[in-house]
């Protein structure tokens, strides 16, 4: 297995296709581990020719669990009011950072970055705080941290701020349900949604990340200003039946980075089912195709 180090913190990759090839790092949403990238669509994207890289973020799969921080949310709103952070937790600029450790451990200057979700603004704060070591941004299901955009729906927040599964049998039952609500309507398939869900918890388990994470994505506050200074090839991809992260989101991160491309996807809810993985690795082909080196 592979780790790479930012600080104390482990972060656990895999890597598809030839290191010399064009990287391109792949980054998860709230809660998804690296497995979420499914294998096919990796090695689609490596059979393009890039060097596909994906890592489990903190707080989830075989990457370090920050228990020890002790996280309390009433002392994080405390500390909300006064620095935007505390000692005890953690915010989308060091998750960022996490994957440019992931970078540096397979020697890789430069990289082309897609983010999914949260995973989306990760990668969006690494473009801001790094720009010298992207290639290329690709921003998908995801938004600019405003509040006045990229909300849930009420049925998509009441799950997402629900009770916490505690069993394999609640966890799958649960992510059924999520997938019901804000997967994309024409592709729910249960037998496939349950194995990879069942794969997801013999993996590892670990719902108290879950909440770090949603604290990093609030605590990080909006990015739009920041992005309005990006000169860098970006694509943003969103699904119109996304009621998790609503398309909204999606348009404002468009319209905020210069020149980005905003591309809507019919019938793709919050989620990348294989119906949609030829449409996926077409548009990041096009994408990314101007910018190797």
């Amino acid at each position: 297995m592979a780790f790479a180090r930012n600080g104390d913190v482990e972060i656990y990759f895999e890597t598809f296709g030839p290191a010399t090839d064009p990287a391109l790092l792949l980054i998860n949403g709230l809660g998804s581990q690296c497995v979420n990238y499914r294998v096919e669509l990796c090695e689609g994207l490596a059979a393009l020719g890039y060097f596909v890289i994906r890592y489990d973020n903190r707080d989830v799969g075989l990457s370090s669990k920050m228990d020890e921080s002790k996280f309390d949310v009433r002392d994080e709103e405390a500390s909300l009011t006064r620095d935007r952070r505390s000692r005890r937790s953690y915010l989308l600029s060091d998750m960022a950072r996490d994957g440019l450790a992931v970078l540096d451990a397979l020697n890789v200057s430069r990289a082309h970055v897609v983010g999914a979700s949260m995973g989306g603004m990760i990668a969006q704060t690494m473009a801001i705080e790094n720009p010298e070591r992207l290639l290329s941004l690709t921003s998908f299901m995801s938004t600019t941290g405003d509040p006045d955009v990229g909300q849930p729906s009420e049925r998509a927040r009441e799950l997402l701020l629900g009770a916490r599964s505690t069993d394999r049998e609640s966890y799958v039952a649960t992510q059924l349900e999520c997938a019901k609500v804000w997967g994309s309507p024409a592709c729910f398939n249960e037998e496939f949604r349950t194995a990879v869900a069942q794969e997801a918890f013999d993996r590892n388990f670990c719902p108290a990340g879950v909440g770090r994470q949603l604290w990093a994505i609030r605590a990080s506050g909006s990015r739009t200003v920041a992005l309005g200074a990006l000169e860098l090839s970006t694509l943003v991809l969103h699904g119109d039946e996304d009621t998790l992260i609503d398309i909204s989101g999606g348009r404002r991160t468009a319209e905020a980075i210069p020149g980005a491309r905003f591309v809507v996807i019919e019938g793709l809810g919050h989620d990348y089912p294989p119906q949609y993985w030829d449409q996926l690795i077409s548009l990041l082909e096009t994408h990314l195709g101007g910018e190797q080196v």
